[in-house]
């Protein structure tokens, strides 16, 4: 079943350009990034030279995707977008350099995930503008070099670690976009309410800021399934008491947690004690894969301080104890 507080995107999330701000003056929150970002765009204007190549770092759901295309936006230019998974090899990446025009920003999400070899390949397009491939079978290769006009970069990732010190050292500017503040996501769930022509209670607004998991994806996501249930079973406003009750069947609580986060934090504390336990074990214990504990369940359960990292395994905080109303007679 597919999770509805997850910040990874979903197909429903595709379709969402109509709620997608398009200047960096509709965009809310990370202001210290979104401030500098103006100023990079402004002087590259004023040197009419491309902007130097980007790199957006952080959790999923933050907003990377569509920072991509306020710079794009903003320089006046065209926006190109891939993946690290598509890029497969060599004819992969040059199909996508090669159709590119003067100014271009070239967005490749999940950057991390690019072979290794194509990082190679890539290296002398963003450093250069020149695309060296290797052409032909073996015994008759030969290699050709590819003038490509000047284009931006756009490179976006959930593993900053991941990334090759060669590829990320080649990104001029390195932006790390961090959780949203409750009030910044009442200002994001509002503006939705506008432009879908939704009205919102200010109650109800905090109520699905309070439960989104400090990720702008999730609190549209919300929004729309409330939406649902207002317009449905309630007067077609979105109000306190539908919000909570549509919340309540979706079994998204009041932290933002839904059923694989309590499945974690209980087989933590009942099946092993509280821990420390290997996320490895906690995979197993509730039929998890490692990776989605690790880059989807984790890191908010971190954020919020219901669990912690020790050497030997994963710890239930107090916090955790006190949510799921289970007694600990262990000392913190």
């Amino acid at each position: 079943m597919e999770r509805i507080i997850t910040g990874d995107l979903t197909e429903e999330d595709i379709y969402e350009d109509n709620i997608r701000p398009q200047s960096l003056n509709e965009y809310v929150g990370q202001n210290e990034v979104k401030e500098n970002i103006r100023i990079f765009i402004e002087a590259a204007k004023m040197r009419d030279e491309p902007l130097d190549h980007v790199l957006l770092y952080g959790p999923p759901g933050l907003g990377k995707t569509t920072l991509a295309h306020i710079i794009a936006n903003e320089l006046g230019t065209n926006l190109k977008t891939s993946s690290g998974p598509a890029i497969e090899k060599s004819g992969d990446l040059a199909a996508v350099l090669s159709n590119l025009e003067p100014g271009d920003v070239l967005f490749i999400d999940e950057i991390h995930r690019m072979p290794k070899f194509i990082e190679e390949i890539l290296y002398p397009a963003m450093e250069d503008f020149e695309l060296d491939i290797v052409v032909g079978s073996e015994g008759s290769s030969r290699s050709i070099k590819i003038d490509l006009p000047p284009f931006t970069l756009v490179g976006a990732t959930t593993r900053a670690g991941d990334l090759s010190s060669p590829l990320r050292d080649r990104f001029g500017i390195i932006s790390k976009l961090n959780y949203y503040s409750e009030d910044e996501l009442v200002g994001i769930i509002k503006r939705t309410s506008k432009v879908l022509d939704m009205p919102i209670t200010d109650d109800a607004a905090r109520e699905l800021a309070m439960r989104s998991r400090k990720t702008p994806r999730v609190a549209n996501r919300l929004f729309k399934r409330v939406r649902d249930f207002a317009l449905v079973i309630g007067d077609g406003t979105i109000d306190l008491d539908i919000t909570k009750e549509a919340l309540e069947r979706l079994k998204v609580d009041k932290y933002g947690l839904d059923q694989i986060d309590i499945e974690y934090l209980t087989s933590l504390i009942e099946k092993f004690g509280g821990g420390p336990v290997g996320v490895e074990t906690i995979a197993s214990s509730i039929g998890e894969e490692v990776t989605t504990l690790e880059d989807v369940v984790e890191p908010y359960l971190l954020q919020e301080g219901f669990i912690k990292r020790t050497p030997r395994g994963r710890m239930a905080t107090q916090k955790a104890y006190d949510h799921l109303d289970i007694g600990d007679n262990r000392l913190f």
